[in-house]
């Protein structure tokens, strides 16, 4: 089974391409910080601290939206690191 799941894994990596943002977000309780990457790894714009509210996530989607445009990438890759429980569920809209 667990060389199942590893071969998804793979499959989901292969299909990152040239037109992806992957952007990674460090969780904590107050405040977040996002740091986003092209598909090669390599740094695109600065990383974003951003308040963990309402407000605080639209700024992280308005970000993401503003690296998008200016790099001309058309998705998102977004993954979390949770060093805490979160009680709240943030999602577009």
């Amino acid at each position: 089974m667990n060389f199942k799941m590893q071969d998804k894994q793979n499959q989901l990596i292969e299909r990152i391409s040239d037109k992806h943002l992957i952007v990674c977000v460090d969780i904590t309780q107050q405040f977040h910080v996002a740091r986003a990457i092209n598909y090669r790894g390599i740094i695109v714009g600065n990383s974003l601290t951003f308040e963990d509210s309402e407000v605080g996530f639209k700024r992280l989607l308005n970000w993401i939206r503003s690296l998008q445009e200016m790099k001309n990438l058309n998705a998102a890759i977004l993954g979390w690191n949770q060093q805490v429980t979160i009680g709240r569920t943030y999602r577009n809209g």
